[in-house]
């Protein structure tokens, strides 16, 4: 579904990622991993169209995206749930959610997708019309995730969805997430939960200062003693 060949990602003359290769076939769950700089949210923002690789390409279901704005990937079936949730505060729930569907233009198949979001998320339909900021931040994460999938996206992106969460709340995020992969839908997660990741991912890679440095299954990763020594703090 996604491959991305060799891509090198600038901020100006200063290299983030490089010589990037990754793979994400249908149906799985592909984490990448890495500590804080490694250029995880950079690779994500390169793959939705919000950076452009000065080298490289970027295929999604076929067709070349590279150069493509971030409104014309969304309407090709991929959608980005962004580090820090970035949900519009002093708007309820609903509107938010009505603002996940910007790209589509069939009022009634907006709202079949929204009965289905509010099934998966029925403390979300509880608080439609809630303002969003008063959401806990368990919550504002379901919001965001829940956006995302309103454009009815084939790939899913989620950049550290467990962030600030208490343990209880990471748990259900996680269940979320194998729900949708069980229902079909297609996840990149980025996430410095590594264990967490690891355990939900059929595939999985090591991002270590703009280059993949390992690659292999999650049940791969976990049991291999350089990711248990740098990230799960095993010796």
């Amino acid at each position: 579904m996604l491959r991305v060949a060799d891509i090198e990602v600038r901020y100006d003359e200063v290299p983030a990622l490089r010589g990037i290769n990754l793979k994400v076939n249908e149906g799985e769950i592909v984490s990448v991993i890495g500590s804080n700089g490694a250029g995880k949210t950079t690779l994500l923002k390169a793959i939705s169209g919000l950076l452009h690789p000065i080298e490289g390409t970027i295929e999604f279901i076929g067709e070349n995206v590279t150069a493509l704005h971030p409104y014309d990937i969304v309407t090709r079936g991929m959608s980005h749930v962004p580090e820090g949730r970035l949900i519009f505060g002093k708007m309820n729930v609903l509107d938010n959610l009505l603002l996940g569907a910007y790209t589509r233009h069939e009022p009634k198949e907006i709202e079949a997708t929204l009965d289905q979001v509010f099934k998966m998320f029925p403390r979300l339909r509880e608080r439609q019309f809630q303002k969003s900021e008063t959401l806990s931040g368990g919550e504002q994460q379901m919001l965001a995730i829940a956006r995302g999938l309103m454009s009815r996206p084939k790939l899913l992106i989620l950049d550290e969805p467990s962030l600030g969460l208490m343990p209880k709340l990471v748990d259900e995020v996680f269940e979320v997430i194998l729900r949708l992969r069980s229902e079909g839908l297609t996840v990149l997660l980025i996430e410095q939960n590594v264990y967490e990741a690891l355990e939900v991912a059929d595939r999985a890679y090591v991002l270590q200062t703009g280059r993949i440095v390992l690659e292999g299954t999650g049940d791969e990763l976990l049991s291999h003693d350089g990711v248990r020594k740098a990230y799960l703090g095993v010796s």
